[in-house]
């Protein structure tokens, strides 16, 4: 795609969510003089998440962080507070929340670019469309939809936390357009976002360029919450043109009030411009589509529905991911296998205790690097409040 081409496409999306602003705002207006709300805003909800984790790495010279000590050093067992998230959402008017979402636990860490995750003013018009901006997660695939706190599995996807590092996923800065409406008889819902691309908490963009990327839904099978979702993104990021896609497949079946089954599938593709700008100027090549990742999983969750007073549900999943970083000019593929075991104590995962596996294997081990096989078993307990 040529230079000239991508700068049409930039100034056709902001005509486009400027015109799509207008519309929704006269519509606004008229319905505005029509309603009268007798909600007194604005109105505060509070909501938090707990999440702590033992873990005790299963092989030889491997620490619990996946990290090869050849010496023999290294931590193989540790307790870890994962989240303690706050979030305020407050609702303004009809049409107009603020929200703020911030993991206390990451104080543990610098807190430099970490602590505040979300926070974003949104502007509903209707249905079909809303404004948002600020610091947010913008949609590029299944796992943008969930909440960390009702994750079928262990954590985010490998290829979640990579795509991340590359501005489409996770917690970016930016303004998004979303939506949902019908399609004859399909339900049909849609983001379309343009963010700087490097990361949440960041002052200043850290170049001129920007990532622009879409994702469309369609349910297709109402029986079976059949949805096929298609991601695609383009950008530049130090002078250099970046794109990013993917596609995915999920699933609810419920067999009966008890017995259901939820599936994730997966697949995704970008160019790997933070591997390609690590690279000495003076040796890399000078297209950056030659540095390219690519990642699919697969998740299946079967839960049972147990109702009792002191247990509320029992799941079961296993999720299955390839994550190869650099498959075009140094293939070295990862392939983990996370099958894990949940017990629901009050309801809509209230308090949960998780317990699994997660086995990690490369193609090419290098010693002293996170790229060695490892096995490591996890204990992990969560309230939401």
């Amino acid at each position: 795609m040529t230079f000239f081409s991508i700068k049409k496409s930039k100034q056709l999306f902001c005509f486009l969510l400027f015109s799509l602003s207008l519309t929704g705002q006269v519509k606004d207006t008229i319905q505005a003089k029509q309603e009268e709300d007798p909600v007194k805003y604005p109105v505060l909800q509070i909501k938090g998440l707990f999440q702590a984790r033992y873990l005790v790495g299963m092989t030889k010279d491997v620490d619990v962080n996946g990290l090869h000590h050849e010496d023999g050093s290294g931590t193989d067992n540790n307790f870890m507070l994962k989240y303690m998230r706050v979030q305020v959402r407050a609702q303004i008017s009809k049409r107009t929340e603020v929200v703020l979402l911030a993991n206390l636990a990451d104080f543990k860490n610098d807190p430099k670019s970490r602590v505040l995750e979300n926070a974003f003013l949104k502007y509903t018009f209707n249905p079909k469309l809303a404004i948002t901006v600020g610091q947010f997660r913008p949609w590029f695939g299944i796992e943008e939809t969930y909440p960390i706190d009702i994750i079928k599995s262990l954590d985010w996807s490998n290829q979640y936390t990579e795509f991340g590092k590359l501005g489409w996923t996770s917690f970016q800065i930016g303004m998004s357009a979303t939506g949902q409406l019908q399609l004859g008889e399909i339900p049909f819902q849609y983001a379309v976002s343009v963010v700087n691309g490097n990361g949440k908490n960041q002052i200043n963009d850290n170049d001129n360029g920007k990532q622009y990327s879409t994702r469309l839904v369609f349910g297709l099978a109402k029986k079976y919450n059949f949805n096929v979702g298609l991601n695609g993104g383009i950008g530049e990021v130090f002078g250099k043109k970046v794109y990013a896609l993917g596609v995915d497949l999920s699933s609810l079946v419920t067999f009966d009030p008890r017995w259901s089954l939820d599936m994730q599938l997966e697949a995704k593709q970008a160019t790997n411009h933070v591997l390609y700008n690590s690279i000495d100027p003076e040796q890399r090549p000078s297209n950056p589509d030659n540095y390219l990742i690519r990642g699919i999983y697969f998740l299946p969750n079967l839960r049972y529905e147990i109702n009792h007073k002191n247990l509320s549900a029992f799941e079961l999943s296993c999720r299955y991911e390839y994550l190869d970083t650099n498959f075009r000019m140094n293939s070295n593929p990862r392939q983990t296998i996370t099958p894990m075991v949940g017990l629901e104590f009050l309801k809509n995962y209230g308090a949960r205790i998780q317990l699994g596996v997660q086995f990690d294997r490369y193609k090419k081990q290098v010693v002293n690097t996170s790229q060695y096989n490892n096995n490591l078993f996890i204990v992990q307990v969560q309230s939401r409040f």
